[in-house]
């Protein structure tokens, strides 16, 4: 029952309470200035994007975190899980910034890497971490993308974003060091699928 309390409280936090970050954004020195309508609306639908991996990133590891009886692994995705806690939070600022919103469906969203955590879980703690070096490689391609993208004004942004990429490479080189087992070919495409919808679809909706 306090496993179950714990994972529902934090799923509750991710989606509705403010995001308050332990650490200062990347962005809080940046010049901010305006933008044209269309540059605007890019940085926010990428912004967007990278608010609805975070808010999968919470999920993932909070499921993991849950599920593993290993005290160790946990005390280690609960770390990654509050880092990754600052990143919702600086994504979230910065959407309130630009003037637009997070995604309609983050509880889908959720849901989704919340149940692919507890799926991974259940087979074993290494192909657990497997998914978290996986994931976190995925991610940090799709920021490195961010960066090319984001128009060179939004000083702001970029710094979020390479502050993230970072953090993601180096929570991906962690979960190796915990013993991390490489997943299947089939399952690192399986996952890339997943992705390109959910960031297709976050970037509108």
């Amino acid at each position: 029952m306090d496993t179950l309390l714990t994972a529902a409280d934090a799923a509750l936090r991710t989606l509705f309470a403010p995001h308050r970050a332990q650490e200062a954004s990347p962005a809080r020195h940046c010049a901010k200035p305006e933008m044209e309508p269309a540059q605007q609306r890019l940085s926010g639908a990428l912004m967007r994007v990278n608010h609805v991996g975070e808010i999968c990133a919470q999920a993932l590891y909070t499921a993991q975190a849950t599920m593993t009886r290993d005290e160790q692994l946990r005390a280690h995705l609960w770390q990654a899980a509050r880092e990754e806690g600052d990143h919702l939070a600086w994504t979230r600022e910065r959407l309130d910034e630009l003037g637009d919103r997070p995604s309609l469906l983050n509880p889908l969203w959720y849901a989704g890497a919340f149940a692919i955590g507890v799926v991974a879980s259940k087979i074993s703690d290494a192909v657990s971490l497997g998914f978290v070096v996986e994931t976190e490689n995925q991610v940090s391609a799709h920021l490195q993308s961010h960066l090319e993208r984001l128009p060179e004004e939004d000083e702001a942004s970029r710094a979020i974003v390479a502050r993230m990429k970072d953090d993601e490479e180096r929570h991906a080189a962690d979960a190796l060091a915990a013993g991390a087992l490489e997943l299947p070919a089939p399952a690192k495409a399986l996952m890339q699928v997943a992705a390109k919808v959910m960031t297709t679809t976050a970037h509108y909706i």
